[in-house]
């Protein structure tokens, strides 16, 4: 066991100043094979100490926390190697906090793992780190499994080039004449192709009637060189792209048990618009159970579909306890601007790089504002003649964030105005500026006599 590593260098640092919040506080440095720990330096003769990231070295190291009289305890979010440590900590009684390694680096030239976890115990006894989000538990199962789907769709979006890219090999130029290979007509096709039908005319009578080419275009399109290796490639991306298939089926009925365990609002949304389903999406109603776990309708939310909703749904639940303001949730979603000021001089107003999921699903629904014929698209569009796009876009996505907090929050629907009264309430805006501008300049605007 790597256990009772003795330290040979503690950090000395003044307290003058400086009130003790949590004189039990420890400090814990992640890492992959061992993680080390650090007290304070009354609780034991030994302070700093290294554990290995067995589960029997785990144990050991909650029992000397518990000896030590620790009652909370700091770690760095390293990788996923914490999320074993945090759940053995969390279930044995201890508050745990996980900090950004950004917001608790240490003096430069001077970094180990020991200095680490004594830095870490020493800004946790002053009160001076604040913890992660993390949602509830059944949150955080829910956000694993989605996590999970997420992957699979990448896995079964790469099985459909490597099929494009095989039949390109053999100059079938099926992606050519149709839009998706991966569609109803392609993959009748290419089943075909891998059971071992040749013929042209065939394959070419397995179109969907909404397809716009003729029968006569795709079989020009599937006269090629039918190789044995192309083909076997072929056939091994098809077998991938099926397992994905089946195993998105059971991941669906998985999120649909977990959400159930989610819902405490009863009822059915209101009918909204109707909107096209994304074939990514699952295949049972997500809308019904999302409102029944939220008790609001966010599909209501122009630009916000399903896919959208569960996405932000799973990554941070329904409870908005956590954040006490809008301020705050836009602020840890990266959405808010940054505030870099030095001698009075903004010197930068950009916002923090940010790998929330959350995050990049909200963009992904403000750049569908674009072609929205409703206020938020109209909010779109006029942010995007005044800046450029991606600046745009996290413009909007800030806008849909705080319209998500507000129903979260509140439990009030939300119900679009239109772009006409957008645009009447921006140019309002307008005039009423123009008008204070010209009062204080000394002069005063009269508008032009409209034609009857």
């Amino acid at each position: 066991m790597m256990e009772q590593g003795m330290a040979t260098r503690n950090r000395s640092v003044s307290m003058s100043g400086l009130s003790l919040t949590h004189p039990n506080a420890a400090g814990i440095d992640v890492g992959s094979a061992s993680h080390w720990v650090a007290v304070a330096a009354h609780l034991d003769e030994q302070p700093v100490r290294e554990f290995a990231s067995f589960t029997a070295d785990l144990q050991a190291l909650a029992q000397w926390l518990r000896k030590c009289g620790v009652d909370t305890v700091a770690m760095e979010s390293t990788g996923v190697y914490w999320i074993v440590l945090y759940e053995l900590l969390d279930s044995l009684g201890f508050e745990v906090i996980l900090v950004n390694a950004r917001h608790v680096k240490n003096v430069s030239g001077r970094k180990s793992d020991v200095l680490d976890c004594q830095w870490l115990q020493q800004l946790h006894s002053f009160g001076l780190l604040a913890g992660a989000f993390r949602p509830a538990e059944a949150v955080c199962e829910l956000r694993a499994i989605t996590r999970h789907r997420a992957m699979l769709l990448r896995n079964q979006a790469r099985s459909v080039q490597h099929m494009q890219k095989a039949l390109t090999q053999m100059n079938i130029q099926l992606a050519n004449v149709i839009s998706d290979v991966a569609g109803v007509t392609g993959r009748a096709i290419v089943r075909e192709i891998v059971a071992g039908e040749r013929d042209a005319q065939v394959l070419a009578a397995y179109r969907d009637r909404r397809i716009k080419a003729s029968e006569e275009e795709i079989a020009k399109s599937l006269q090629g060189n039918w190789r044995a290796e192309h083909l076997f490639t072929l056939k091994q991306a098809l077998a991938t792209f099926d397992f994905c298939g089946v195993q998105l089926t059971e991941c669906d009925d998985e999120i649909e048990r977990r959400l159930k365990a989610l819902q405490k609002h009863e009822g059915s949304p209101a009918k909204g618009k109707k909107r096209s389903k994304s074939k990514n999406a699952p295949k049972f109603d997500v809308r019904e159970h999302l409102f029944k776990v939220c008790g609001v309708d966010l599909t209501r939310i122009d630009g916000i579909d399903v896919t959208t909703a569960m996405t932000v749904i799973s990554e941070i639940g329904p409870d908005m306890s956590r954040f006490p303001t809008v301020k705050h949730f836009t602020s840890w979603l990266g959405l808010c601007p940054g505030t870099k000021i030095s001698g009075g001089k903004v010197l930068g107003a950009r916002t923090k790089r940010c790998a929330n999921r959350a995050t990049q699903a909200l963009k992904l629904a403000a750049a569908a504002l674009r072609s929205s014929h409703s206020a938020l698209g109209a909010f779109y569009r006029r942010m995007s003649a005044r800046m450029d796009k991606p600046k745009a876009v996290t413009a909007a996505a800030h806008k849909l964030a705080r319209l998500i907090y507000v129903m979260l929050t509140r439990g009030e629907e939300y119900t679009d105005q239109g772009q006409q009264y957008y645009e009447e309430r921006y140019r309002e805006r307008v005039v009423r500026q123009l008008n204070k501008r010209a009062r204080q300049l000394g002069f005063e605007l009269t508008p032009n006599q409209q034609p009857a």
